[in-house]
């Protein structure tokens, strides 16, 4: 489902026009999005919490060449499903 989708979905099940839906999607994801940058989880209940997950910097190998690299920390986010998302998934 692209977000285009799921907007056109928000739109039909809530009674909100098109535009509305989109708007009330890309708040959402800002809302999250602004949350993780600052390094804050966000948990949704009956769904799942994001969090930022932290990488520290490492030394690597070039596949091509095995000369030796180090690669920089990093973060990334990550999605934990609550129970309740998994018993839907799997019944």
């Amino acid at each position: 489902m692209t977000k285009h989708e799921l907007a056109k979905q928000v739109a039909a099940d809530s009674g909100l026009s098109g535009e509305q839906a989109k708007s009330a999607i890309d708040a959402a994801f800002d809302a999250i999005t602004g949350e993780l940058a600052a390094g804050r989880d966000v948990a949704i209940a009956g769904f799942g919490k994001f969090s930022v997950s932290d990488r520290a910097a490492r030394e690597g190998r070039n596949p091509a060449t095995g000369e030796r690299i180090q690669i920089a920390a990093s973060r990334a986010a990550k999605f934990s499903a609550t129970a309740a998302l998994k018993a839907q998934l799997n019944a």
